[in-house]
């Protein structure tokens, strides 16, 4: 397997100038994270190429895709930190607390149009469609965006608007990369929508437990600040679990503290026990557990190998993850 970390190191941020621009690029990308786009993108291509076992020349073709894909979502991260007003990303400052705002949009541009020139490196008999799925992946982002933002503004969000939102925020950049992983290495196109609906699915588990996260977990491992959803009153998935099962009397409690704008220790503890009152994690895991096997089942129409093995070890830690 590529050395995502190694891989990155070697585009050289941390020494181009003006340093003003590409020392944030490069923090950002020094922070860790998990690498699983790029890392979906490389094992997507083994899972169908040559029985699991991809030859040096062919994964060496799905670097510059994978890598662009990595870029492109640390991109994204520069700006919604900067939208949601976060102080922490991986448990370190983030880049518009570190800097400024303005180096945290301009960084960021740069950012994508580096995931481009990395992109431009697919073979030529790949690029074309290679170029066509990320732009629509690229865009459905963008649209996922704001729809979170829209959110903000709306009275009342139903759970399929919220799946909607995680789909195009989250989930189609997963999804694009298992597919676009796949397509290089010559997966045939049930294979390719196979490998879609796998990180399409894993995307879906993976915000929501992201959401569920940052009520129920660990700080310690986390890496961001717990209850910050709370405090924000973002709609989160729990949150509009919550509105839509309560009683009159904990929606009437719960919407009380929603009108609370101050950011504490009191809301996060009445807002839990609120949702601790309801079974929302409960449900919410339900739902979670739901996409982690619609994304499992997807991995029956592959060539069983030790990659489709690994894929399908990955959607079962995900869905158990602490951080």
């Amino acid at each position: 397997m590529i050395d995502i970390n190694k891989q990155i190191e070697s585009l050289g941020f941390e020494t181009r100038e003006p340093r003003g621009l590409y020392e944030p690029i490069a923090y950002a990308l020094s922070t860790g994270g998990k690498r699983l786009r790029p890392t979906l993108a490389i094992v997507a291509a083994e899972s169908v190429h040559n029985g699991g076992l991809i030859n040096g020349d062919a994964i060496e073709q799905v670097y510059p895709a994978a890598l662009a894909l990595e870029v492109f979502h640390n991109f994204t991260l520069l700006h919604d930190d900067l939208m949601d007003k976060a102080s922490l990303r991986r448990g370190k400052e983030t880049v518009h607390v570190r800097w400024n705002a303005n180096t945290a949009i301009l960084s960021g541009d740069q950012m994508l149009i580096e995931a481009y020139k990395l992109l431009a490196q697919v073979p030529a008999n790949k690029l074309p469609q290679v170029l066509n799925w990320f732009n629509e992946m690229a865009s459905k982002v963008c649209e996922g965006q704001q729809y979170d933002i829209d959110f903000e503004h709306m009275s009342q969000v139903s759970i399929d608007d919220y799946l909607k939102m995680i789909e195009y925020k989250t989930s189609v950049l997963l999804a694009y990369a298992m597919q676009i992983g796949g397509y290089i290495a010559g997966a045939t196109p049930a294979q390719q929508e196979a490998l879609y609906q796998y990180g399409l699915h894993i995307g879906m588990a993976f915000q929501i437990q992201d959401d569920i996260l940052d009520v129920y977990g660990d700080p310690n491992t986390f890496g961001k600040v717990i209850g910050g959803d709370i405090c924000s009153n973002k709609k989160t998935i729990l949150l509009i679990t919550a509105l839509e099962t309560a009683d009159p009397e904990s929606k009437a409690e719960l919407l009380q503290w929603i009108m609370t704008t101050e950011r504490n220790e009191e809301k996060i503890a009445a807002v839990t026990a609120i949702y601790d009152r309801l079974g929302v994690r409960e449900a919410c895991d339900a739902i979670m557990e739901e996409h982690t096997s619609r994304a499992l089942l997807q991995l029956d129409k592959l060539p069983q190998n030790d990659a489709t093995e690994s894929l399908r070890e990955l959607a079962e830690r995900l869905a158990t993850r602490k951080s």
